[in-house]
């Protein structure tokens, strides 16, 4: 995996989307749904069970032509692949100390013009019981639409399945979430976490 991304990180933009779409296909894969009209998202990356699901969520954004941000804990961005992580679009998060992701983000998406920060709510891909609630707190906090993004390895395909505006009412916005992530399979099943 690593050696495919370090490839496409080092040739020209449309090769390097040429490359990934092109393996992304060659792996039978297919994109469905439409990016959100709108200059700042959070894409919902769920569920995240496998190291496969950042190279298949780029090749999906490099089908809607969005340069997605990710947040990831600040190891990966260590020697020798850092740099990597950070061309990918990676937003390197040290999870050691209490620092305020939220706040943080909410002031990152303020200051931007055009911004797309994909959040996997487990947090970890990992088995974890419950999903975290910072991507609706960034969301709410941020006045931007949540797009559901997905990866179904099930059908192999992966997308965008629908936009949403947080309501401020999470228990009822989350009923809308796990309608649709209920249809969708993971890489690893048994690693779900259950909503909060």
């Amino acid at each position: 995996m690593f050696s495919i991304l370090t490839t496409a990180a080092r040739l020209p933009g449309e090769a390097a989307r040429a490359l990934l779409l092109g393996l992304y296909r060659l792996a039978g894969w297919r994109v469905e749904g439409e990016l959100p009209d709108a200059k700042k998202i959070v894409v919902i990356a769920a569920p995240h069970t496998s190291n496969w699901d950042l190279p298949f969520m780029l090749a999906v954004a490099l089908h809607f032509r969005v340069r997605l941000r990710w947040m990831g804990k600040d190891t990966l961005f260590k020697p020798p692949f850092g740099w990597l992580m950070r061309a990918l679009g990676g937003i390197p998060i040290d999870r050691s100390k209490a620092n305020d992701v939220v706040a943080q983000m909410v002031q990152i998406f303020h200051q931007a013009d055009k911004l797309a920060v994909a959040i996997p709510p487990e947090g970890t891909r990992s088995k974890t019981r419950y999903w975290k609630t910072g991507f609706y707190s960034i969301a709410h906090g941020a006045g931007a639409p949540i797009a559901l993004g997905f990866l179904d390895y099930a059908r192999k395909v992966g997308g965008i399945g629908m936009t949403m505006r947080t309501t401020g009412d999470y228990e009822g916005d989350l009923e809308t979430i796990k309608a649709f992530y209920a249809q969708v399979t993971p890489k690893f099943p048994d690693r779900v976490g259950e909503e909060e």
